[in-house]
């Protein structure tokens, strides 16, 4: 007689899997970024749990974010999540105390069906339709705990330019432009790395390509300030900015290479 098993089949990872393309230090703006802005909360809770959804063919990512992170709110723990099986076995034996590494996707299992406070996915629905963005976010966002932040964006392969959108529990609330001063020719040159919900936004008529089209005059109008060095061009052009633009942020984050905008300003045409 052959036994049967009472216990359901596992269900199947939602999404789809990505390349895997990944490096050390890739994530480096962006994990600055998140500990700046979110490191307050992340100290506030008790135990909360920060999830690299989509790290990759290795687990750099995911092993940098728990360093990054502990600076800020050392309790927090790190849990990254693929879909593809051999990525999570590639990564056990990085784990240590802090870290570990599960199978999954877009549910984002975690323990208990915990909710974290904070879900990092970078370079994972560049390949995804425009279409499915939204619905992808609404189901992250369902999975974080009260207060908690969806970060979710697109870097070049070593972390020079990027751009990501930070979503809370109700939905989008800023886009962060972040770079590398010093290989900056034009602001626009981000463009190629907008995230999914805004790259094919570039065109005329929508609200990310002005906005665009503002930041490359204000920088090319703030050209003699950079004889003080890229840093100063990039604060007086923020200044710039922030008469015609929600701007979200400050000198503080500016002389990061940053500069964050309020999402409603962005937000699709239609």
């Amino acid at each position: 007689m052959v036994s049967r098993s009472t216990q359901p089949p596992p269900k199947r990872p939602v999404g789809t899997v990505t390349r895997g393309t990944t490096n050390p230090n890739r994530l480096r703006r962006m994990d600055r970024w998140i500990a700046a802005e979110h490191g307050a909360r992340l100290r506030r809770e008790e135990a909360p749990v920060a999830v690299d959804l989509g790290y990759g063919a290795a687990p750099w990512t995911a092993v940098e974010l728990l360093a990054r992170l502990r600076k800020a709110a050392p309790g927090v723990r790190v849990v990254g999540i693929e879909i593809e099986p051999a990525r999570v076995a590639g990564a056990k034996p990085y784990e240590r105390e802090g870290l570990s590494f599960r199978h999954g996707g877009f549910e984002v299992p975690l323990d208990g069906g915990q909710r974290p406070a904070l879900i990092r996915a970078a370079n994972v629905l560049r390949q995804y339709d425009e279409e499915q963005v939204e619905q992808v976010w609404q189901r992250l966002c369902a999975r974080l705990a009260p207060g908690g932040l969806l970060v979710e964006g697109t870097c070049d392969e070593i972390g020079r330019r990027h751009v990501w959108v930070a979503l809370g529990p109700e939905g989008p609330r800023t886009v962060t432009f972040a770079t590398r001063l010093g290989s900056l020719e034009r602001p626009s040159d981000l463009a190629e790395r907008l995230p999914k919900a805004l790259i094919h936004r570039n065109v005329p008529g929508e609200p990310v390509h002005a906005f665009l089209r503002d930041f490359d005059r204000a920088w090319a109008a703030a050209a003699p300030y950079a004889s003080y060095g890229a840093r100063q061009r990039w604060i007086r052009t923020a200044r710039a900015l922030a008469g015609d633009w929600p701007l979200a942020d400050g000198p503080v984050r500016w002389r990061q290479g940053e500069l964050t905008v309020r999402w409603e300003a962005l937000r699709p045409a239609g």
